[in-house]
């Protein structure tokens, strides 16, 4: 009797605690959680209309790139699907959702603004490859039924 006790509250407390962990973290008041779509080139993510019919709605524009910050298996799982668009859900500082400042022209490749407030004095931001790359800590991702185009 004693024993079948002993059982069932340890096999309780192993249920409770991998509930536990498929819950989602809480997100911080300066971070906001969102899903988005694309594909990966090594650790960036490129944001890509998605396919007819999926459920990915997001307001961030087609071509914003981020730089993935994920677990070392997550991150080799990811890599290895590179060739097919995914859907990524993870943290995102809500000050680099917002778009960067300035005018758009030459359909959007140009940008006339102000600079990057932490740019050398000896060097332009505009050269700088991650000048616009926001970081997001990944939690998850699917695959989505749609090839990247190439690169």
């Amino acid at each position: 009797m004693k024993l079948a006790a002993l059982v069932a509250i340890a096999s309780l407390g192993s249920v409770v605690a991998a509930a536990a962990q498929d819950q989602e973290r809480p997100v911080p008041k300066e971070s906001a959680r969102v899903s988005i779509a694309g594909c990966v080139h090594n650790r960036t993510f490129i944001v890509a209309r998605p396919p007819e019919g999926e459920p990915v709605r997001s307001d961030i524009a087609e071509g914003r790139r981020f730089k993935l910050n994920a677990k070392k298996e997550l991150m080799a799982d990811i890599k290895g699907h590179g060739s097919y668009m995914m859907e990524v859900t993870g943290l995102i500082r809500k000050a680099d959702l917002t778009p960067p400042p300035g005018i758009s022209a030459a359909g959007g490749r140009v940008r006339i603004g102000p600079g990057n407030p932490q740019a050398p004095v000896y060097g332009s931001p505009a050269l700088d490859p991650h000048y616009n790359e926001a970081t997001m800590d990944v939690e998850s991702w699917r695959p989505l039924p749609a090839s990247c185009p190439a690169k």
